[in-house]
C-alpha cells in the first residue's frame, strides 16, 4: 500500500511540474507573438504632453473657484478647436542619438520614410541630433536621409542641444535652418584615422608577417605590415580626399558658410557658432517644441525594430560575436572617421 501511495505522489509532482513547465512556455510563445505582432513605429502627440503639464500645476496653485472657471474656458476652448477645419500645419519631431557607427541610421530611415508618406510642405520636420561624429559613410548615409526631406520642399530644421561635430555637422547643416543652445558644441569639420602598428614589434622577436595584395593601394596602412613612405603618402591623400568631399557637402546646403575658415577640424560653441554662420539661431529643442505646440500639431515619430522574444533569446551569443569579430576587423582595417 505504501508503495502505490509513493507512486502516486511522485505521478502527482510530475503532472504538476509538466503543467507548470507548459504553463511557461505558453507565457513565453504568447509574448513572442505580442511582439511580433506589436508595430515598431511610435507616435506621440506632444501637445497634448504639454497640456497635461499644464493641468498639473493648475491644479495645485490655482483655488477651486478658479480651476473651475479655468475648466470652463478649456471645455469652451477645445469646442471652438473641434469647429475649427483640421488643416493645421504639422511639426514632426526626430531624435538622432549617434555613436561612432551611426547606429540609430536605420531607424532613422524608417522615421523618415514614414513622416514623408504624410508631410507636405506646409508642414516641418525637426530632427534633434545629438553626435560626436564616427564612420564616413555611416554619416554620409544619415545626412543623405535628411536631405529626402529637404528635396520634398519640406522645412527642415536641425536642433543642437550638446553636440553636432563632425558626421552630427555633416547631418545637421542639410538643414534649412539649425538651432543650437549657448553651449552647444559645434563644427569639427575634419578626417582622421588612427592606427597602431606592430611591425617594428615583430620582426624584433622575428616574427614573420606575411600580407597578399592586387593592386598597389589595396593596402596601404595596416596593422603588422610594414608601413611605407609611398603607402603612408596614399592614405594621407584619401584623407585629404575625404576631408575635400566633407567641406563641398557643407558648401552646397550652407553657401552663407566660409567653408575654408571653419574646415579645419576646430569646434566652437554656439554663441561662436552663429558669429561664424555655422548655426542660424541661438535656441534649445524644448523651446522651439513648446513654441511650436501653441499653434501647430507636434508630433514626435519614433521607430525602433521590436525582435520576438525567441530571436532575442538566442541572438545574444551571436551579437557578442559578431562585436568581437567587428573589433579584430577594425583593427585590421583603419576606417576613416568624420572626428
Amino acid at each position: 500500500m505504501e508503495f502505490w501511495s509513493e507512486i502516486g505522489v511522485f505521478t502527482l509532482k510530475t503532472l504538476v511540474l509538466f503543467l507548470f513547465t507548459a504553463g511557461i512556455i505558453i507565457v513565453i510563445a504568447v509574448m513572442a507573438l505580442k511582439s511580433q505582432m506589436k508595430s515598431a513605429l511610435e507616435v506621440e502627440k506632444l501637445n497634448e504632453k504639454m497640456t497635461s503639464y499644464e493641468n498639473s500645476f493648475k491644479s495645485i496653485l490655482l483655488e477651486k473657484s478658479q480651476l473651475k472657471e479655468e475648466k470652463k474656458k478649456s471645455k469652451k476652448a477645445k469646442k471652438d478647436k473641434d469647429k475649427e477645419p483640421s488643416n493645421k500645419s504639422r511639426l514632426f519631431v526626430v531624435n538622432f542619438h549617434g555613436d561612432i557607427k551611426a547606429s540609430q541610421v536605420e531607424n532613422l530611415r524608417e522615421e523618415i520614410t514614414a513622416i514623408l508618406t504624410t508631410a507636405n510642405d506646409k508642414d516641418e520636420v525637426l530632427v534633434c541630433v545629438e553626435s560626436p561624429g564616427g564612420v564616413v559613410n555611416n554619416y554620409g548615409l544619415a545626412a543623405s536621409e535628411l536631405v529626402r526631406v529637404r528635396e520634398r520642399n519640406i522645412p527642415l530644421t536641425i536642433a543642437v542641444d550638446k553636440v553636432a561635430a563632425s558626421g552630427g555637422y555633416l547631418m545637421a547643416c542639410t538643414a534649412n535652418k539649425i538651432l543650437c543652445a549657448p553651449f552647444g558644441i559645434v563644427g569639427s569639420i575634419g578626417v582622421i584615422a588612427q592606427v597602431p602598428n606592430f611591425n617594428r614589434l615583430l620582426k624584433k622577436y622575428d616574427v614573420d608577417f606575411k600580407e597578399y595584395t592586387a593592386g598597389d593601394f589595396k593596402r596601404t596602412v595596416s596593422l603588422f605590415g610594414e608601413i611605407t613612405p609611398k603607402g603612408e603618402e596614399k592614405f594621407r591623400d584619401q584623407l585629404e580626399q575625404t576631408h575635400k568631399l566633407f567641406k563641398t557637402f557643407v558648401s552646397r546646403y550652407r553657401p552663407q558658410l566660409d567653408v575654408e575658415k571653419v574646415g579645419t577640424g576646430e569646434y566652437w560653441f554656439g554663441e561662436q557658432c552663429l558669429d561664424l554662420k555655422l548655426i542660424d539661431q541661438i535656441k534649445t529643442s524644448d523651446d522651439y517644441i513648446l513654441e511650436a505646440a501653441k499653434d501647430r500639431t507636434v508630433l514626435k515619430v519614433k521607430f525602433e525594430k521590436k525582435h520576438p522574444l525567441s530571436e532575442k533569446i538566442s541572438g545574444i551569443l551571436g551579437h557578442a560575436l559578431e562585436l568581437a569579430f567587428e573589433k579584430i576587423v577594425a583593427k585590421m582595417e583603419p576606417a576613416q572617421r568624420l572626428l
